[in-house]
């Protein structure tokens, strides 16, 4: 069955990032989702469902808690472990297509700055192998995956820095970010390796702050206050094997993803305004471009260094600055950003007449999820 165009979000919030000490990850959620009711003009009584992300604490993010805080009794209501936006949002639509809800909000927040979250501790499956050969970070294998690519297409260190350096040039734009000192190539390629050839740069910072949007059926949102946001298209795809999957540092299996993506629409790359790609390295954007068809396999490298991605680029890149400059909520941020930019919203860095956006995410080596979002014209 067909979700295009049945579910549109209508209201986005956003917290203050960066550091927020003495304030739980609940409250936080709480505050992202009154902004985000505020947004769409509704109020609590018009939930009837609740989406949350547990913290990476794990001791927060749970539905009950954050409903109960809330005062909420929704029909429905769930929690992902793993419930970096795009995941969170499609289970949101299958809500709501299947008639379990009418309008649900969603919603993430996190203390993990304040907390101090070791994010060498925080492993996903097979990660007790990778273990063994001190791979406790993300960092080290995306490094090996950059390095897979340059052996293969004989990409630079140059040219990735071009995905830092561009989305650094957004977030100077954008007064929620917290990185905007400025940041040239040469800086880039000055900075010492912290997991060779990754720079700081080139890796999500740890952020306290959070994030919530609304969705509701498409015959609804017309009636609401903002421009509906609508969902054209959804697509998932597991890699639960991990590295039993063959050549699982380039993550073929994005591929599959976009494919079905592609497949669901009469919408293609050619029709793409912005890009929006969960940046927990800079080694993302650049596998994203080729997976989803922006980029023949091994032309990411020269498509970055001609300035594609940058403000006033042919394809504008994480708008917002990214989790590299922006802010690191597990790609929420990305969604919020799309829906402003669909909008109209985003003064100095809005891109012109954009109706067509992409958001693509993943968990690492493990899995990704992708949403095509849409304005009507």
């Amino acid at each position: 069955m067909s979700i295009a165009m049945k579910t549109a979000l209508v209201g986005v919030g956003t917290t203050e990032q960066g550091e927020l000490p003495g304030r739980s990850a609940n409250d936080i959620a709480a505050e992202a989702i009154g902004l985000a009711l505020d947004d769409a003009g509704l109020r609590k009584t018009d939930v009837d469902a609740l989406i949350t992300c547990r913290n990476l604490t794990g001791r927060s993010g749970i539905d009950e808690q954050v409903g109960h805080l809330l005062g909420l009794n929704p029909e429905f209501s769930a929690t992902l472990d793993y419930g970096t936006g795009n995941f969170s949002l499609h289970l949101g639509v299958m809500a709501i297509v299947s008639g379990l809800a009418n309008t649900v909000v969603l919603a993430y927040g996190t203390n993990q700055r304040s907390e101090r979250v070791n994010f060498g501790n925080v492993v996903g499956g097979g990660a007790e192998f990778a273990a063994a050969a001190g791979l406790v970070h993300v960092a080290g294998p995306a490094a090996m995956a950059f390095h897979r690519h340059q052996h293969l297409y004989g990409t630079t260190e140059e040219q990735l820095g071009w995905v830092s350096v561009a989305q650094r040039e957004w977030a100077r734009l954008n007064p929620l970010s917290i990185f905007t000192a400025p940041m040239t190539i040469d800086d880039y390629l000055a900075a010492p390796y912290v997991a060779e050839p990754l720079r700081r740069a080139d890796l999500t910072m740890v952020s306290d702050g959070g994030a919530a949007l609304v969705l509701t059926r498409a015959d609804r949102a017309k009636d609401l206050r903002t421009r509906p946001v609508y969902i054209a298209g959804i697509a998932e795809q597991t890699a639960l094997r991990a590295d039993q999957n063959e050549d699982n540092l380039l993550r073929p299996w994005l591929r599959a993803t976009a494919e079905r993506l592609w497949r669901s629409t009469s919408i293609g790359p050619q029709d793409i305004d912005a890009l929006y790609v969960q940046d927990a390295t800079s080694v993302w954007v650049l596998q994203m471009l080729e997976a989803y068809g922006f980029c023949a396999p091994g032309e990411a490298g020269p498509f970055l260094a001609e300035g594609n991605t940058r403000p006033g680029g042919a394809l504008p890149v994480n708008t917002n600055g990214g989790q590299l400059s922006e802010s690191y909520m597990w790609g929420w941020l990305h969604l919020c950003e799309a829906v402003r930019q669909l909008r109209g919203e985003c003064g100095p860095r809005q891109v012109p007449d954009a109706r067509f956006a992409l958001d693509c995410s993943s968990h690492d080596f493990l899995k990704a999820a992708a949403t095509l979002l849409a304005v009507d014209s």
